[in-house]
């Protein structure tokens, strides 16, 4: 610390009797610092700190009201990890006194009657070790923020590409990135419902959109196919649940193993009838549950090249049929509980039209 910064320093110097204030203001002073507080009744201690963080406390241990270690005692009960470094001011010259000192939180002390010199050096000393230790917490402060902002756009980049990823599979599928986008939210809807937390819920509308990123392996003679599949080609169809989870599979982080488990149940049913490992009940993971009836509702709910947008009413009454057959009884009461939340993610990202279509192309 150069000597400018040493003078601007803020030093308190706390001590009942007046000439002791007096000697050591103009002892300071005489070296060029500049913010000196002088302080006389040790109760006004701690509203001086909170006005204004002192850089050292010149404390005498000997006063009346509160004494030197009580006036540590409130200092430490701040919690402050910048606490300024305490020189205890005093007469006593005992071992177990001076220990006594050092143990209440003191950093150093002075005897009096004082040497100018020694004094002078222990503040200065004491002054440049806090200014390294501000520095310290301050660069801390600057690095723990760099880490968080490179944290924060890593994460978002990691979600770019989770949504392309998710999107590849439905275009694949002659669908359109927006019915990822709805059913993402509306799973994360239903999720928030059963009472998932907010940061589960957000892992369920990242992870959500890879549930169909199988796709990707399935031929397109069969993908694309028109007409009702043959059972082997529907069977081949089928695996595009397990491709997903191979896909998927050994993910290190919370999202990709989300992710793997909604690609592989969200065709399991209810009633064990679902596929590919023919899972029932609870067995089949809630997260895949919760997306079974989101993807199902929206694509009923959709315009496909090949088939018509259901009413909203049709699907429901599917849905609700479906209750303890196809679906989990418990979210699809949810999902009526949710269902003007659900309208309202759907209307909100409405699939263009056939002119606006036209028009933007």
């Amino acid at each position: 610390m150069n000597q400018t910064s040493i003078n601007a320093c803020c030093i308190f110097i706390v001590d009942d009797e007046p000439s002791n204030l007096k000697l050591l203001y103009k002892l300071l002073a005489s070296q060029g610092y500049q913010n000196l507080v002088t302080i006389q009744d040790p109760r006004e201690v701690l509203p001086r700190y909170a006005m204004g963080k002192p850089d050292l406390i010149l404390l005498d241990i000997n006063m009346p009201h509160l004494d030197g270690y009580q006036v540590m005692e409130q200092l430490h009960a701040l919690n402050d990890p910048l606490l300024a470094p305490i020189v205890v001011l005093t007469a006593q010259h005992s071992r177990d006194f001076l220990l006594k000192a050092l143990t209440a939180g003191a950093r150093d002390f002075v005897s009096k009657p004082f040497d100018r010199s020694e004094l002078l050096m222990r503040v200065r000393n004491l002054l440049d070790a806090h200014s390294a230790h501000r520095f310290a917490f301050e660069q801390k402060d600057v690095l723990e923020s760099m880490v968080r902002e490179r944290t924060k756009e890593l994460t978002a980049t990691r979600l770019q590409v989770v949504r392309r990823l998710g999107r590849a599979a439905e275009y694949r599928d002659n669908e359109t990135g927006l019915h990822i986008l709805r059913m993402s939210q509306m799973s994360a809807t239903l999720a928030a419902s059963l009472g998932w937390s907010d940061a589960d819920c957000e892992l369920l509308l990242h992870a959500s959109p890879m549930h169909d990123i199988g796709k990707i392996g399935i031929p397109d003679g069969i993908l694309l196919k028109a007409g009702k599949f043959e059972p082997h080609e529907w069977q081949i169809m089928k695996t595009h649940t397990t491709i997903g989870a191979d896909i998927l599979s050994d993910g290190d982080s919370e999202l990709l193993r989300l992710a793997r488990i909604v690609a592989l149940t969200h065709h399991e049913k209810w009633d064990g009838s679902g596929y590919p490992n023919g899972l029932a009940g609870e067995a089949i993971s809630q997260a895949g549950r919760i997306v079974a009836i989101a993807d199902v509702f929206d694509a009923l709910t959709s315009v496909r090249p090949y088939k018509r947008a259901w009413s909203v009413e049709q699907a429901v009454t599917m849905i609700q049929d479906g209750s303890g057959k196809h679906f989990d009884p418990v979210i699809v009461e949810h999902f009526n509980r949710c269902l003007p939340e659900l309208l309202a993610i759907r209307d909100q990202n409405l699939e263009p039209t056939l002119e606006e279509h036209e028009i933007t192309h």
